[in-house]
Parts: structure tokens; C-alpha cells; sequence
């Protein structure tokens, strides 16, 4: 089956940014990138499915081609997805207002006006990429990820590979993992929330919208991962940011953002985790798109490219 959507573009919508960040992957195993659009395969609620997106015209042209039955719920993972690697969760626009006249990130912000936060397709891609980050380099993250998807996700007709759900990665033997370069502390971890997720003692649903990912519901989604065994404070920001579309992500455990607070502040040191948080704080309630920001200014261009 095949669905055709046209979802329009705010004013001065970065392609570039989001075309950036889904072609990372230089052996396009999953994602496949073009100058006017991209091509992504992933399994929503056990279908293989492509999401053929082509830009143009102010709007973001949709072709979606599904491998098997289309239910309601298969309807809405499709709608969440696309809304998901389009970044159109968080508006940038009130994070620009916000820090017009910040000494730090107001210059970078008026000479990249518009950046958006790109997101996983799912809530399970973002936790599962997230562990697999981890304490190591995004060449490498990235490698990793690619042997996820080829030995747990299933491929389209396409050709093109989906990345996988939790039950696909919840049937793999740790030494599946571990025999393709996973840590097994890694390898322990992915299998072990796949495996919460089939069970039912894990929920990685978004309820009501972003809107409603704030306050006590943001802190109940940290307290659960937060539980278990191989996820820290980090990979708990960075599934809210890229998984759940939450607005006030403080990631002072990135390497990355501690750089860039380090040269905007022009402080004599590289600040510790404890003091990036203290001065990622003047940035709430628009932490995330901070981050994105610190990103995008350790780089002269493609910003997008800095984001892990």
C-alpha cells in the first residue's frame, strides 16, 4: 500500500540541516539522502515501511509505500514519524526570542536563524542510538548502528533496510552483538530495554503531543529509564530531545556542548559537567534547542552535522 501526504514548511525551513542529518551514514543502508529530498526505512508496528520524502514548493512531499496491512495504529506511527525526521516538533522561533540579547548564543542564533532539532523516527530508534553513542565517537556510533539495523531490522522492497523495533532486537543473542564490536555492557543494555518493552515494563509511547512531554511527565519518563541498569543522565536528555521532542533538554554530560560553552564563554577551562549545568540553566525553559545551537557553533558550516 501506498499513502501520499504534503505537510507544509514554516518559513525558512532548513532542508539542507534535516538532509544533513539523516545522511550520516555513508554506506546509506537505511537512509538514502538526494539534493531535494531523502529516503528512510523503518518498521512501524512490524511493517516495513519507506518514507520517500521530497521537498519543494514550500512543503515536504510524502510518499509513503508500506509492506504489509495498514492499521490506525500503523496510520499514527507513520504520521509521527514523518513529523519526527522533519523536525517539526520544537518551533525555533521562541528560542530566538529568548535569547536576542544572550552574549553566548545570540550571535550564533542570528547568523543561523531557524534551526530546527531533528528527530529519531521513533522513540525506540532515539533509545537505542542513544546507548549505542555512548562514550564513543559518532564515526563509530555510527557503525554500530548500521550492524543494529542490519542484523535486527528487516528490509523494505525497496531494498532499503528499516530499523528495527523492540521486538526484533529483543530475539538477538548478546553475542550477536558482541561478536560485531557492541561493549557488552552495551549489548547488555539495548537487549535489555528491548526486552522491557515486549514485556510491557517499559512504554515508549508519546500520549498527547510534545506539549504534554513537560514537567511531572518529562520527570516520570526520566525516572523510569533513569532505573535501568546502563542508562544515565545523558541518554535520558538525549531520548527526551530526540526521541520525545522535549523543549528543555540540559546536556551537560555531551562533550560537545561543553566545548562550545568553552568557546562562547571564553572561560580558562573546558567547564565541568557541574558547571556546564549551572550555565546551561540561564537557557530554561528552551534548553534543547540550546544544545542544538552549541552544536551548530562549533562548526563554520553544515551545523547540523555536529548533532550527535
Amino acid at each position: 500500500m501506498t499513502a501520499f501526504h504534503a505537510i507544509a514548511l514554516p518559513p525558512g525551513y532548513r532542508v539542507a540541516d534535516v538532509l544533513a542529518f539523516h545522511g550520516r551514514d555513508p554506506e546509506r543502508v537505511a537512509e538514502q539522502v538526494d539534493a531535494d529530498g531523502l529516503r528512510k526505512g523503518v518498521l512501524l508496528g512490524g511493517v516495513p515501511t519507506l518514507l520517500d520524502i521530497r521537498f519543494g514548493d514550500g512543503a515536504a512531499h510524502c510518499r509513503v509505500t508500506f509492506d504489509g496491512p495498514v492499521t490506525p495504529d500503523v496510520q499514527a506511527r507513520m504520521h509521527d514519524a514523518l513529523l519526527n525526521v522533519l523536525g517539526l516538533r520544537i518551533d525555533p522561533a521562541a528560542f530566538g526570542a529568548f535569547v536576542q540579547d544572550d552574549p553566548w548564543l545570540g550571535p550564533v542564533v542570528a547568523r543561523q536563524p531557524g534551526l530546527r532539532i531533528v528527530q529519531s523516527a521513533t522513540i525506540f530508534e532515539a533509545l537505542t542510538w542513544a546507548i549505542i553513542g555512548q562514550q564513543i565517537n559518532l564515526t563509530f556510533a555510527i557503525a554500530l548502528r548500521r550492524t543494529l539495523i542490519q542484523i535486527a531490522g528487516r528490509a523494505h522492497s525497496s531494498g532499503l533496510w528499516c530499523y528495527p523495533e523492540a521486538p526484533d532486537v529483543a530475539r538477538l543473542d548478546i553475542g550477536e552483538l558482541t561478536s560485531r564490536k557492541f561493549s557488552n555492557a552495551k549489548a547488555e543494555t539495548i537487549l535489555r530495554v528491548a526486552r522491557m518493552v515486549v514485556d510491557g515494563s517499559l512504554v515508549l509511547e508519546r500520549h498527547a503531543g510534545v506539549e504534554d512531554i513537560s514537567g511531572s511527565a518529562s520527570a516520570e519518563v526520566s525516572e523510569t529509564l533513569l532505573a535501568i541498569k546502563g542508562i544515565g543522565p545523558w541518554t535520558v536528555n538525549y531520548v527526551l530531545l530526540r526521541g520525545y521532542g522535549y523543549p528543555d533538554c540540559s546536556l551537560e554530560g555531551d562533550v560537545a556542548v561543553r566545548a562550545a560553552l568553552h568557546k562562547l564563554s571564553g572561560s580558562a577551562a573546558r567547564p565541568t559537567v557541574a558547571e556546564a549545568e549551572r550555565m546551561l540553566a540561564r537557557y530554561a525553559p528552551h534548553r534543547t534547542m540550546a544544545a542544538a545551537y552549541l552544536w551548530a557553533s562549533l562548526a563554520d558550516t553544515s551545523p547540523a552535522e555536529e548533532q550527535a
